[in-house]
């Protein structure tokens, strides 16, 4: 029974040749890189902005506004770089940002033109990967560093360079993803009801957010219930439940084959329900840190948010190898279909002791794209 059993403390040792510690050159050096290759990468999109940048995300932003923050970066990286070689740390780190910074000045850097785009439904989102590994990394980092669960798990935790290589593929690949969620949903035009979405739109915005969580919930969690309990799924979703250390970075570790079915089974009921596009887009902007927020190593409590939101909490029980807690909360925005459906795991005193999945899978990228094929190979 789930109540006898023995709940555990995790045992979160400190990884010192890992931690970031001030004046070691350290941070210096990967800030320089990360904003040498961000700069970068800014350059060539404003560059070739029909191939490397995002119809929807550009609607959303001032290109020529944001070449101010590049310019900022830049320089940043430079400083960065010069820094690490004056604390005599991490000296080919700091020497990597400056390469890469001096490459994007000689493309044109931040004073490139903009103008009009051609417009190309396929594409790599490398704006959008810039934006939410920026956004991504200021507000969680800062989170996790204020009030973390474990406090000696560092940021360069294990296997943090295979997550970094998921959100960078899960971001590149935005466009593909959302051109197979709206050919996926365009299948259900027999289910469009134009008196159902005039009453959603007629509605106050709030409770039209509210109509497409729960709804877009309830999607999710019994297509998260089927990689579970059908066989021949599990090894699919196994990928993303293989991470053994949580943070903002593990939520995009995921095969590439359960990505693109989650979009794409979410935007169903979004489709359905045309409410008006600023309810859509608070709900995407929810959902989007949502997602990132219930991995993290974050020991807020939430208060009695935590009876109504999935919170860091609940969600790492979902990724505990415990017995008590494999196969529930299933829940991607609230815990309700958890407690409807008998699938509420909530020990409110105690969080996992152990992560990951019970048969530990290929530490890779390629052994974990194949892994699903090579599981269903070894069982002939």
């Amino acid at each position: 029974m789930k109540h006898d059993y023995s709940y555990r403390e995790r045992q979160q040792e400190l990884d010192a040749a890992r931690q970031f510690r001030l004046g070691d050159g350290k941070i210096s050096g990967y800030c320089s890189v990360a904003l040498g290759t961000l700069s970068l990468l800014a350059v060539l999109a404003y560059l070739y902005p029909a191939y490397l940048t995002t119809i929807e995300l550009r609607q959303a932003y001032d290109a020529a506004f944001l070449q101010q923050f590049l310019k900022y970066g830049m320089y940043f990286s430079l400083f960065f770089g010069i820094l690490s070689f004056v604390l005599n740390g991490y000296k080919r780190l700091g020497a990597a940002g400056i390469v890469l910074t001096l490459i994007a000045f000689a493309l044109g850097g931040y004073t490139l033109p903009v103008g009009p785009v051609e417009p190309r439904r396929l594409s790599l989102g490398v704006d959008w990967l810039i934006l939410a590994f920026l956004g991504s990394t200021i507000i969680f980092i800062t989170l996790e560093k204020l009030f973390p669960k474990y406090r000696n798990q560092v940021v360069l935790r294990p296997e943090w360079g295979l997550d970094l290589l998921y959100f960078c593929f899960n971001h590149l690949a935005i466009s593909a993803i959302l051109i197979y969620g709206n050919y996926h949903a365009s299948h259900f035009d027999w289910a469009l009801s134009e008196s159902v979405q005039q009453a959603i739109r007629s509605v106050p915005l709030l409770l039209q957010v509210m109509v497409i969580i729960l709804c877009a919930d309830f999607v999710l969690y019994w297509e998260h219930r089927l990689y579970h309990e059908v066989q021949l799924l599990w090894p699919i979703h196994a990928v993303h439940h293989s991470i053994e250390h949580l943070d903002w970075l593990a939520g995009s570790r995921g095969h590439f084959i359960q990505v693109f079915s989650e979009r794409a089974m979410v935007m169903v009921p979004l489709y359905l329900l045309g409410a008006d596009q600023a309810a859509l887009d608070i709900y995407v902007a929810f959902a989007a840190l949502q997602a990132i927020l219930i991995h993290c190593n974050l020991g807020i409590s939430f208060g009695p948010l935590k009876c109504i939101l999935v919170t860091p909490q609940f969600h790492h029980w979902h990724h505990s190898s415990e017995k008590p807690a494999i196969d529930t909360n299933y829940s991607a925005h609230t815990v309700l279909f958890d407690r409807l459906f008998g699938t509420y795991h909530m020990p409110v005193k105690h969080w996992p002791a152990d992560y990951g999945t019970t048969v530990r899978l290929p530490r890779s990228y390629i052994g974990q794209l194949l892994y699903p094929l090579t599981r269903h190979l070894r069982k002939k």
